[in-house]
């Protein structure tokens, strides 16, 4: 799995003259975004983990870029104006941990060529092209095996051309580590050196070094070195490739529903990926990674350890309660909306000793009465849920765990649709277990439940009986220790596109995240104010992730009707779960935008003005 990326970004880019002499070349924006940014948008889609950028000429810039992306390293190759470009990519050699792509920063290109690299079975592949006519081709030549030899611009000296140089190449470590000692060889003779010369060096000096050329024919880029390469970019080549890229576009469905939630393109297709048994290696590296930024989501370092589980966030409930409590245990379980109550016909399921605590679905929890119930019946565990998803009622969760962690209570929590949109530290809060899921805010596909820990709340457990097979949580986490392996089946598909989702995540980051549904939720207020429609729930109260609106009183009213216009608009609606209230409930999480929340309240007013 590639998960480093380094792209090249030192030189002074002199041939385009006034438009580079205070600003690197990269930042020449087409299409409205800058041409480096947007290469940097195409790795992290692609599966990158971290995009690692050699940085010399107004290397300032790059440091602005990178206070946007939170998975860029940046390395200055102070000597840019003395080396040529395998100069600033020796700089980034101490970074790069195993294979990655390079790339050039001056590059527009179709992100099928990133996919068609990752996607190679030969370890070191350069991607190459057919003609382009631009005028400063870098030609290849390939052996028989078609492995590089030798590039040039002086087409007479290669013979027949392997293809063209496009700039995005996959290489292992040991690859490079040989193209560093390459050019320090040579530093005397050729202080400049480009890494062309280096690759072309190296692929001939071992069989495990090779580079195989990979050519796509018509494949659509260009490196813009001066005017007339810009030209080219800006009216040729860019139309074509935001064409090329719209054709493989998934048709956008709108979910406003509270989950599974809507996600990304990139999310999607990183389920589409070559076949593997989950017990290699690799992929056990993969959901232990998953486990670990999970983990950094809710807590410090080696504080909190994410148990993960095949299955809905229901499944996750039922592990923290079969698990988490021990025969001498009795626990009390707040039930103020649906989930509050599934966690209580779990517990009744496994015949715990529990109470129900019942509050009303929309009005706040009264935590003095809560707390007067925990010490006088000397309940030993708490649940509660942190979001109800029924009606968007947020709960005082840190407030109530922090009385119980002050009155030695474990603290249970469904933070399934509050995780990854609402800040949580388990330590700060005094969360003990918390569940999620891989299909709400973390914005990735069904079919991945996770329960959080608190490292010595989980070591409290094992010898807790085992009510459960599948769902026994200190079984799975040991198993997991061990082998780095689920006993059972994990959801190949799902946990791919979950690593996806967290990138995706840390990338906008969970507060960013929170802004961006907030805003939305901004825009449906707005137009439920504007209709002088209900909200069930008071918005000092709600968490701006779901908003139970009470039905219209007018007789004509459908919930089926709207529903149905809805989705002929690419929105999906969800009807309420309350027994004593007519609610539909509009759900801002996932990867929707503001603007479309705009737009779906063009089509509540459309319904609305039916109504007479």
């Amino acid at each position: 799995m590639i998960k480093q990326a380094v792209i090249m970004a030192g030189g002074l880019g002199t041939r385009l003259k006034d438009k580079t002499a205070a600003m690197p070349k990269g930042f020449i924006e087409i299409g409205g975004i800058a041409m480096v940014e947007w290469s940097v948008q195409k790795l992290f889609a692609a599966g990158i983990e971290e995009v690692i950028i050699g940085t010399g000429h107004c290397s300032e810039w790059y440091e602005r870029l990178a206070k946007q992306y939170p998975c860029i390293t940046l390395l200055k190759n102070d000597r840019y104006a003395a080396t040529g470009s395998m100069g600033t990519l020796a700089c980034c050699v101490p970074a790069v941990k195993g294979d990655f792509l390079l790339l050039e920063s001056d590059l527009i290109y179709d992100s099928a060529g990133l996919a068609v690299l990752i996607n190679e079975t030969h370890q070191n592949v350069l991607l190459a092209s057919g003609p382009t006519n631009s005028g400063d081709e870098v030609y290849l030549e390939a052996d028989q095996n078609g492995n590089l030899t030798k590039h040039s611009k002086n087409r007479a000296v290669i013979g027949e051309p392997a293809g063209e140089l496009v700039g995005i190449t996959r290489l292992t470590k040991d690859t490079l580590d040989k193209m560093a000692a390459y050019m320090t060889a040579h530093l005397g003779d050729e202080p400049k050196m480009e890494y062309e010369t280096a690759m072309a060096a190296v692929s001939q000096s071992a069989e495990s070094n090779r580079i195989y050329i990979r050519k796509i024919e018509y494949y659509l880029w260009r490196e813009v070195d001066d005017e007339n390469h810009l030209a080219m970019a800006v009216n040729s080549i860019y139309p074509r490739i935001k064409e090329a890229e719209s054709l493989r576009s998934v048709r956008r469905e709108v979910l406003l529903n509270p989950g599974p939630a809507t996600t990304s393109d990139s999310v999607k297709y990183a389920q589409v990926c070559a076949d593997i048994c989950p017990r290699e290696q690799e992929f056990g590296d993969v959901m232990e990674w998953i486990c670990r930024e999970l983990s950094l989501m809710a807590g410090k370092p080696d504080r909190v350890e994410t148990v993960i589980f095949g299955g809905s966030g229901t499944a996750a409930d039922e592990v923290m309660i079969s698990s988490c409590v021990p025969d001498t245990g009795k626990l009390l379980i707040i039930d103020n909306g649906a989930y509050g109550s599934r966690f209580a016909k779990i517990a009744g399921v496994y015949k715990l000793n529990f109470e129900i605590f019942k509050s009303s679905g929309f009005l706040p929890l009264d935590t003095d009465a809560v707390k007067t119930k925990l010490l006088e019946e000397k309940f030993t565990h708490f649940a509660i849920v942190y979001h109800e998803t029924t009606t968007g009622l947020l709960n005082p969760v840190p407030e109530l765990c922090k009385f119980c962690h002050e009155h030695s209570i474990t603290t249970i929590v469904d933070a399934v649709s509050a995780f990854a949109a609402i800040p949580i530290d388990m330590d700060r809060d005094n969360i003990d277990f918390m569940a999620s899921t891989s299909n709400k805010n973390i914005q990735g596909m069904a079919g991945v439940a996770f329960v959080f820990c608190r490292k010595e709340a989980l070591e409290a457990t094992k010898n807790y009986p085992m009510r459960n097979y599948y769902l026994n949580l200190w079984d799975q986490y040991q198993n997991f220790k061990k082998t780095k392996q689920t006993r059972f089946t994990p959801p190949v598909q799902a946990l791919y596109a979950l690593r996806q989702a967290i990138i995706e995540t840390k990338l906008e980051t969970i507060e960013g995240r929170y802004a961006r549904y907030s805003a939305c939720w901004d825009h449906l207020v707005r137009g439920v104010k504007k209709l002088d429609l209900k909200m069930l729930v008071a918005e000092e109260a709600q968490s701006k992730l779901i908003t139970a609106i009470i039905d219209p009183p007018s007789p004509a009213y459908s919930f089926e009707t709207l529903h149905d216009l809805s989705r002929s608009y690419g929105f999906t609606i969800y009807p309420g779960k309350l027994s004593d209230a007519n609610t539909f409930r509009i759900a801002n999480i996932g990867d929707i935008k503001p603007e479309e929340m705009a737009r779906f309240v063009t089509v509540l007013e459309e319904y609305i003005g039916t109504l007479g």
